[in-house]
Protein backbone atom coordinates (compact mmCIF):
# COMPACT_ATOMS: atom_id res chain seq x y z
CA UNK A 1 0.00 0.00 0.00
CA UNK A 2 2.87 2.41 0.76
CA UNK A 3 4.07 2.66 -2.82
CA UNK A 4 0.53 3.52 -3.91
CA UNK A 5 0.40 6.25 -1.29
CA UNK A 6 3.73 7.70 -2.43
CA UNK A 7 2.63 7.51 -6.07
CA UNK A 8 -0.54 9.40 -5.19
CA UNK A 9 1.52 12.13 -3.51
CA UNK A 10 3.78 12.37 -6.57
CA UNK A 11 0.72 12.68 -8.82
CA UNK A 12 -0.84 15.39 -6.67
CA UNK A 13 2.37 17.39 -6.61
CA UNK A 14 2.97 17.09 -10.34
CA UNK A 15 -0.59 18.15 -11.19
CA UNK A 16 0.14 21.54 -9.63
CA UNK A 17 3.35 22.44 -11.47
CA UNK A 18 1.72 24.07 -14.51
CA UNK A 19 -1.88 25.34 -13.93
CA UNK A 20 -0.62 28.68 -12.59
CA UNK A 21 1.11 29.16 -15.96
CA UNK A 22 -0.99 27.40 -18.61
CA UNK A 23 -4.27 28.90 -17.38
CA UNK A 24 -2.98 32.33 -18.51
CA UNK A 25 -2.76 31.89 -22.29
CA UNK A 26 -6.46 31.24 -23.15
CA UNK A 27 -7.57 34.39 -21.27
CA UNK A 28 -4.51 36.50 -22.06
CA UNK A 29 -6.38 38.80 -24.43
CA UNK A 30 -9.03 39.49 -21.75
CA UNK A 31 -6.27 40.24 -19.24
CA UNK A 32 -4.59 42.62 -21.66
CA UNK A 33 -7.86 44.42 -22.38
CA UNK A 34 -8.95 44.74 -18.73
CA UNK A 35 -5.57 45.79 -17.34
CA UNK A 36 -4.52 47.77 -20.45
CA UNK A 37 -1.13 46.10 -20.83
CA UNK A 38 1.00 45.50 -23.92
CA UNK A 39 2.19 42.14 -25.22
CA UNK A 40 5.64 42.37 -23.66
CA UNK A 41 4.10 43.13 -20.24
CA UNK A 42 1.58 40.31 -20.62
CA UNK A 43 4.41 37.90 -21.42
CA UNK A 44 5.81 38.57 -17.92
CA UNK A 45 2.92 36.54 -16.50
CA UNK A 46 4.76 33.48 -17.81
CA UNK A 47 8.30 34.89 -17.89
CA UNK A 48 8.26 35.75 -14.17
CA UNK A 49 7.29 32.29 -12.85
CA UNK A 50 9.61 30.54 -15.29
CA UNK A 51 12.45 32.85 -14.23
CA UNK A 52 11.69 32.10 -10.58
CA UNK A 53 11.74 28.40 -11.40
CA UNK A 54 15.33 28.95 -12.46
CA UNK A 55 16.47 31.30 -9.71
CA UNK A 56 15.02 29.31 -6.81
CA UNK A 57 16.01 25.79 -7.91
CA UNK A 58 19.43 26.01 -6.14
CA UNK A 59 17.67 27.18 -2.96
CA UNK A 60 15.63 23.97 -3.06
CA UNK A 61 18.88 22.00 -2.84
CA UNK A 62 20.09 23.74 0.33
CA UNK A 63 16.66 23.74 1.96
CA UNK A 64 16.18 20.02 1.33
CA UNK A 65 19.55 19.32 2.94
CA UNK A 66 18.49 21.30 6.00
CA UNK A 67 14.83 20.40 6.48
CA UNK A 68 14.19 17.38 4.24
CA UNK A 69 12.78 17.30 0.74
CA UNK A 70 9.31 16.25 1.96
CA UNK A 71 8.87 19.38 4.08
CA UNK A 72 10.11 21.68 1.33
CA UNK A 73 7.76 20.06 -1.20
CA UNK A 74 4.83 20.51 1.20
CA UNK A 75 5.71 24.18 1.78
CA UNK A 76 6.04 24.73 -1.98
CA UNK A 77 2.61 23.30 -2.71
CA UNK A 78 0.98 25.50 -0.07
CA UNK A 79 2.82 28.52 -1.49
CA UNK A 80 1.55 27.74 -4.99
CA UNK A 81 -1.98 27.43 -3.58
CA UNK A 82 -1.77 30.76 -1.75
CA UNK A 83 -0.30 32.55 -4.76
CA UNK A 84 -2.98 31.19 -7.08
CA UNK A 85 -5.74 32.13 -4.63
CA UNK A 86 -4.39 35.69 -4.66
CA UNK A 87 -5.61 36.03 -8.23
CA UNK A 88 -9.18 36.43 -6.99
CA UNK A 89 -8.12 39.98 -6.11
CA UNK A 90 -6.11 40.60 -9.30
CA UNK A 91 -7.73 43.86 -10.37
CA UNK A 92 -4.32 45.43 -11.00
CA UNK A 93 -1.16 44.46 -12.83
CA UNK A 94 0.83 44.53 -9.56
CA UNK A 95 -1.33 41.92 -7.83
CA UNK A 96 -1.38 39.65 -10.86
CA UNK A 97 2.39 39.89 -11.30
CA UNK A 98 2.88 39.23 -7.58
CA UNK A 99 0.84 36.05 -7.85
CA UNK A 100 2.95 34.93 -10.81
CA UNK A 101 6.13 35.66 -8.84
CA UNK A 102 5.05 33.72 -5.75
CA UNK A 103 3.74 30.77 -7.76
CA UNK A 104 7.03 30.67 -9.65
CA UNK A 105 8.97 30.51 -6.39
CA UNK A 106 6.90 27.54 -5.25
CA UNK A 107 7.29 25.73 -8.56
CA UNK A 108 11.01 26.50 -8.61
CA UNK A 109 11.48 24.94 -5.17
CA UNK A 110 9.47 21.81 -5.84
CA UNK A 111 10.70 21.02 -9.36
CA UNK A 112 14.19 19.60 -8.68
CA UNK A 113 13.09 17.96 -5.42
CA UNK A 114 10.57 15.69 -7.14
CA UNK A 115 13.47 14.20 -9.10
CA UNK A 116 15.22 13.44 -5.81
CA UNK A 117 11.94 12.08 -4.40
CA UNK A 118 11.66 9.67 -7.34
CA UNK A 119 15.30 8.60 -7.01
CA UNK A 120 14.92 8.09 -3.25
CA UNK A 121 11.64 6.24 -2.98
CA UNK A 122 11.03 4.28 -6.18
CA UNK A 123 12.97 1.27 -7.52
CA UNK A 124 12.19 2.08 -11.18
CA UNK A 125 12.85 5.80 -11.70
CA UNK A 126 12.18 5.80 -15.47
CA UNK A 127 8.64 4.49 -14.98
CA UNK A 128 7.94 7.08 -12.29
CA UNK A 129 9.31 9.89 -14.47
CA UNK A 130 6.66 8.83 -16.99
CA UNK A 131 3.97 9.00 -14.30
CA UNK A 132 5.31 12.36 -13.11
CA UNK A 133 5.38 13.78 -16.64
CA UNK A 134 1.88 12.57 -17.47
CA UNK A 135 0.44 14.10 -14.29
CA UNK A 136 2.22 17.37 -15.02
CA UNK A 137 0.84 17.48 -18.56
CA UNK A 138 -2.68 16.58 -17.37
CA UNK A 139 -2.55 19.49 -14.94
CA UNK A 140 -1.40 21.80 -17.72
CA UNK A 141 -4.07 20.52 -20.10
CA UNK A 142 -6.90 20.88 -17.60
CA UNK A 143 -5.89 24.44 -16.74
CA UNK A 144 -5.62 25.44 -20.40
CA UNK A 145 -8.77 23.69 -21.54
CA UNK A 146 -10.98 24.88 -18.70
CA UNK A 147 -9.72 28.47 -18.56
CA UNK A 148 -12.37 29.92 -20.89
CA UNK A 149 -15.29 27.74 -19.63
CA UNK A 150 -14.37 28.66 -16.04
CA UNK A 151 -14.22 32.32 -17.00
CA UNK A 152 -17.68 32.09 -18.51
CA UNK A 153 -19.09 30.02 -15.65
CA UNK A 154 -17.53 31.95 -12.76
CA UNK A 155 -17.94 35.36 -14.33
CA UNK A 156 -14.37 36.62 -14.57
CA UNK A 157 -10.88 35.63 -15.59
CA UNK A 158 -9.73 36.32 -12.00
CA UNK A 159 -11.91 33.51 -10.63
CA UNK A 160 -10.90 31.29 -13.53
CA UNK A 161 -7.22 31.68 -12.68
CA UNK A 162 -7.75 31.38 -8.92
CA UNK A 163 -9.79 28.16 -9.26
CA UNK A 164 -6.59 26.08 -9.37
CA UNK A 165 -5.69 27.09 -5.81
CA UNK A 166 -8.09 24.35 -4.67
CA UNK A 167 -5.97 21.64 -6.30
CA UNK A 168 -2.73 23.02 -4.87
CA UNK A 169 -4.08 23.32 -1.34
CA UNK A 170 -5.47 19.77 -1.43
CA UNK A 171 -2.04 18.52 -2.54
CA UNK A 172 -0.21 20.54 0.11
CA UNK A 173 -2.32 19.24 2.99
CA UNK A 174 -2.04 15.69 1.60
CA UNK A 175 1.76 15.94 1.81
CA UNK A 176 1.67 17.07 5.45
CA UNK A 177 1.43 13.49 6.74
CA UNK A 178 4.62 12.42 4.98
CA UNK A 179 6.41 15.65 5.91
CA UNK A 180 5.63 15.13 9.61
CA UNK A 181 6.61 11.44 9.69
CA UNK A 182 10.06 10.99 11.31
CA UNK A 183 10.36 7.51 9.79
CA UNK A 184 10.35 8.77 6.22
CA UNK A 185 11.57 12.36 6.18
CA UNK A 186 14.74 12.45 4.11
CA UNK A 187 17.46 14.98 4.77
CA UNK A 188 19.74 14.46 1.81
CA UNK A 189 23.51 14.50 2.17
CA UNK A 190 25.28 17.73 1.30
CA UNK A 191 25.96 17.70 -2.43
CA UNK A 192 27.08 20.75 -4.39
CA UNK A 193 25.96 21.70 -7.87
CA UNK A 194 27.96 19.82 -10.55
CA UNK A 195 29.43 23.04 -11.96
CA UNK A 196 32.63 21.31 -13.15
CA UNK A 197 30.80 18.61 -15.09
CA UNK A 198 30.65 19.25 -18.84
CA UNK A 199 27.63 16.98 -19.17
CA UNK A 200 25.77 19.03 -16.56
CA UNK A 201 26.30 22.20 -18.61
CA UNK A 202 25.11 20.49 -21.78
CA UNK A 203 21.96 19.30 -20.01
CA UNK A 204 21.42 22.82 -18.67
CA UNK A 205 21.65 24.42 -22.12
CA UNK A 206 19.34 21.77 -23.57
CA UNK A 207 16.83 22.32 -20.76
CA UNK A 208 16.99 26.07 -21.36
CA UNK A 209 16.33 25.85 -25.09
CA UNK A 210 13.57 23.29 -24.53
CA UNK A 211 11.95 25.51 -21.90
CA UNK A 212 12.25 28.68 -24.02
CA UNK A 213 10.41 27.00 -26.88
CA UNK A 214 7.83 25.27 -24.68
CA UNK A 215 6.87 28.34 -22.66
CA UNK A 216 6.83 30.56 -25.74
CA UNK A 217 4.25 28.21 -27.22
CA UNK A 218 2.39 27.90 -23.91
CA UNK A 219 2.12 31.68 -23.63
CA UNK A 220 1.48 32.69 -27.21
CA UNK A 221 -0.06 29.73 -29.06
CA UNK A 222 -3.66 30.78 -28.32
CA UNK A 223 -2.99 34.44 -29.24
CA UNK A 224 -1.24 33.22 -32.43
CA UNK A 225 -4.35 31.32 -33.45
CA UNK A 226 -6.65 34.18 -32.48
CA UNK A 227 -4.48 36.57 -34.53
CA UNK A 228 -4.81 34.16 -37.46
CA UNK A 229 -8.59 34.63 -37.41
CA UNK A 230 -9.87 31.89 -35.11
CA UNK A 231 -12.23 32.61 -32.22
CA UNK A 232 -10.99 32.69 -28.63
CA UNK A 233 -12.79 29.45 -27.89
CA UNK A 234 -11.25 27.75 -30.94
CA UNK A 235 -7.83 29.08 -29.97
CA UNK A 236 -8.36 27.73 -26.45
CA UNK A 237 -9.30 24.32 -27.81
CA UNK A 238 -6.14 24.33 -29.95
CA UNK A 239 -4.11 25.01 -26.82
CA UNK A 240 -5.92 22.12 -25.17
CA UNK A 241 -4.98 19.84 -28.08
CA UNK A 242 -1.35 20.96 -27.74
CA UNK A 243 -1.34 19.88 -24.10
CA UNK A 244 -3.59 16.79 -24.32
CA UNK A 245 -1.51 15.14 -27.01
CA UNK A 246 1.50 15.40 -24.73
CA UNK A 247 -0.10 13.02 -22.21
CA UNK A 248 0.52 9.68 -23.98
CA UNK A 249 3.81 10.95 -25.43
CA UNK A 250 5.10 11.97 -21.98
CA UNK A 251 4.29 8.50 -20.68
CA UNK A 252 5.76 6.47 -23.54
CA UNK A 253 8.97 8.33 -24.39
CA UNK A 254 10.85 7.80 -21.08
CA UNK A 255 9.86 4.13 -21.08
CA UNK A 256 11.05 3.80 -24.67
CA UNK A 257 14.40 5.38 -23.85
CA UNK A 258 14.81 3.17 -20.79
CA UNK A 259 14.02 0.03 -22.79
CA UNK A 260 15.73 0.69 -26.13
CA UNK A 261 18.41 3.27 -25.28
CA UNK A 262 19.69 5.61 -28.03
CA UNK A 263 18.43 8.64 -26.15
CA UNK A 264 20.03 11.08 -28.61
CA UNK A 265 17.79 9.69 -31.35
CA UNK A 266 14.72 10.24 -29.23
CA UNK A 267 15.84 13.77 -28.36
CA UNK A 268 16.54 14.77 -31.95
CA UNK A 269 13.38 13.07 -33.19
CA UNK A 270 11.20 15.10 -30.81
CA UNK A 271 12.98 18.31 -31.84
CA UNK A 272 12.39 17.54 -35.52
CA UNK A 273 8.68 17.10 -34.76
CA UNK A 274 8.61 20.58 -33.23
CA UNK A 275 10.30 22.01 -36.32
CA UNK A 276 7.82 20.27 -38.62
CA UNK A 277 4.95 21.64 -36.54
CA UNK A 278 6.26 25.21 -36.79
CA UNK A 279 6.72 24.91 -40.54
CA UNK A 280 3.24 23.43 -40.93
CA UNK A 281 1.77 26.52 -39.26
CA UNK A 282 3.04 28.49 -42.27
CA UNK A 283 1.44 26.12 -44.80
CA UNK A 284 -2.16 26.21 -46.13
CA UNK A 285 -3.21 23.17 -44.09
CA UNK A 286 -5.32 22.70 -40.99
CA UNK A 287 -3.68 24.32 -37.94
CA UNK A 288 -4.94 21.39 -35.86
CA UNK A 289 -2.39 19.17 -37.64
CA UNK A 290 0.43 21.61 -36.94
CA UNK A 291 -0.50 21.91 -33.28
CA UNK A 292 -0.75 18.12 -32.91
CA UNK A 293 2.79 17.75 -34.29
CA UNK A 294 4.05 20.50 -31.99
CA UNK A 295 2.46 18.70 -29.05
CA UNK A 296 4.18 15.43 -29.94
CA UNK A 297 7.58 17.11 -29.99
CA UNK A 298 7.06 19.08 -26.79
CA UNK A 299 5.51 16.08 -25.04
CA UNK A 300 8.63 14.00 -25.65
CA UNK A 301 11.26 16.61 -24.84
CA UNK A 302 10.09 17.61 -21.37
CA UNK A 303 10.15 14.16 -19.70
CA UNK A 304 13.52 13.49 -21.32
CA UNK A 305 14.84 16.73 -19.83
CA UNK A 306 13.60 15.53 -16.42
CA UNK A 307 15.02 12.04 -16.82
CA UNK A 308 18.55 12.89 -17.96
CA UNK A 309 19.76 14.33 -14.61
CA UNK A 310 18.34 11.30 -12.78
CA UNK A 311 20.30 9.02 -15.11
CA UNK A 312 23.50 10.86 -14.22
CA UNK A 313 22.93 10.63 -10.44
CA UNK A 314 23.98 7.91 -7.99
CA UNK A 315 21.56 8.88 -5.23
CA UNK A 316 18.79 11.28 -4.22
CA UNK A 317 21.26 13.99 -3.20
CA UNK A 318 22.99 13.93 -6.57
CA UNK A 319 19.64 13.79 -8.37
CA UNK A 320 18.60 16.94 -6.51
CA UNK A 321 21.90 18.64 -7.36
CA UNK A 322 21.89 17.76 -11.07
CA UNK A 323 18.20 18.65 -11.39
CA UNK A 324 18.71 21.90 -9.48
CA UNK A 325 21.51 22.96 -11.83
CA UNK A 326 19.76 22.00 -15.06
CA UNK A 327 16.48 23.55 -13.96
CA UNK A 328 18.09 26.66 -12.48
CA UNK A 329 20.05 27.57 -15.58
CA UNK A 330 17.48 26.04 -17.90
CA UNK A 331 14.43 27.89 -16.62
CA UNK A 332 16.38 31.14 -16.35
CA UNK A 333 17.27 30.82 -20.01
CA UNK A 334 13.79 29.55 -20.86
CA UNK A 335 12.14 32.61 -19.30
CA UNK A 336 13.58 34.72 -22.10
CA UNK A 337 11.54 32.89 -24.77
CA UNK A 338 8.05 34.28 -24.06
CA UNK A 339 9.53 37.74 -23.54
CA UNK A 340 11.26 37.69 -26.93
CA UNK A 341 8.06 36.55 -28.65
CA UNK A 342 6.15 39.40 -26.96
CA UNK A 343 8.77 41.95 -28.05
CA UNK A 344 8.76 40.68 -31.63
CA UNK A 345 4.96 40.78 -31.73
CA UNK A 346 4.86 44.36 -30.40
CA UNK A 347 7.50 45.37 -32.97
CA UNK A 348 6.12 43.65 -36.06
CA UNK A 349 2.41 43.32 -35.29
CA UNK A 350 2.44 39.62 -36.26
CA UNK A 351 3.94 36.31 -35.17
CA UNK A 352 5.87 35.38 -38.33
CA UNK A 353 9.23 36.67 -37.11
CA UNK A 354 8.73 35.04 -33.72
CA UNK A 355 8.01 31.67 -35.33
CA UNK A 356 11.23 31.85 -37.32
CA UNK A 357 13.07 32.71 -34.10
CA UNK A 358 11.65 29.58 -32.46
CA UNK A 359 12.91 27.58 -35.46
CA UNK A 360 16.44 28.87 -34.86
CA UNK A 361 16.19 27.76 -31.21
CA UNK A 362 15.20 24.27 -32.32
CA UNK A 363 18.25 24.02 -34.59
CA UNK A 364 20.53 25.05 -31.71
CA UNK A 365 18.81 22.51 -29.46
CA UNK A 366 19.46 19.68 -31.92
CA UNK A 367 23.17 20.56 -31.97
CA UNK A 368 23.31 20.38 -28.15
CA UNK A 369 21.41 17.09 -28.16
CA UNK A 370 24.01 15.57 -30.47
CA UNK A 371 26.74 16.62 -28.02
CA UNK A 372 24.83 15.06 -25.12
CA UNK A 373 24.89 11.73 -26.95
CA UNK A 374 23.47 8.38 -25.95
CA UNK A 375 25.52 7.33 -22.96
CA UNK A 376 24.93 8.06 -19.31
CA UNK A 377 27.53 7.22 -16.73
CA UNK A 378 27.04 3.93 -15.00
CA UNK A 379 25.09 4.46 -11.82
CA UNK A 380 24.69 2.37 -8.74
CA UNK A 381 21.06 1.62 -8.03
CA UNK A 382 20.30 3.12 -4.65
CA UNK A 383 18.10 1.10 -2.37
CA UNK A 384 14.73 2.87 -2.22
CA UNK A 385 13.08 3.70 1.07
CA UNK A 386 10.24 1.30 0.32
CA UNK A 387 10.64 -2.13 1.95
CA UNK A 388 10.67 -5.04 -0.47
CA UNK A 389 7.43 -6.36 0.98
CA UNK A 390 5.71 -3.11 0.07
CA UNK A 391 7.10 -2.62 -3.45
CA UNK A 392 4.63 -5.13 -4.86
CA UNK A 393 1.64 -3.54 -3.14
Amino acid sequence: MRIRYLTMLLLLAALNLRPAITSISPVLENIRADLHIQGVTASLLVTLPVLCMGLFAPLALSWSQRWGLEKVITFSLLLIGGATLLRVFADSTLILMSSALLAGIGIGLIGPLLSGFIKQYFPKPAAMVSVYSVALVIGAALAAGLAVPLQQGLGSWQYSLAFWALLALVAGFSWLRLARSPQTVTTTTAVSLPLRQKKAWLLTVFFGLMAAIFYSLTTWLSPMMAHAGYSKIEAGYMMTLFTLIQIPISFLIPIGVSKFGKRAWWLVGCSVMEMIGLLTLRLPVSPWLAIAILGIGAGGLFPLALMLPIQEANNAGEANAWSAMTQSGGYTLGAIGPLIVGLLFDYSGNFVTAQWGLGVMIVLMVIVQCWIGNGAKAVTQQKPLIPATEQSS
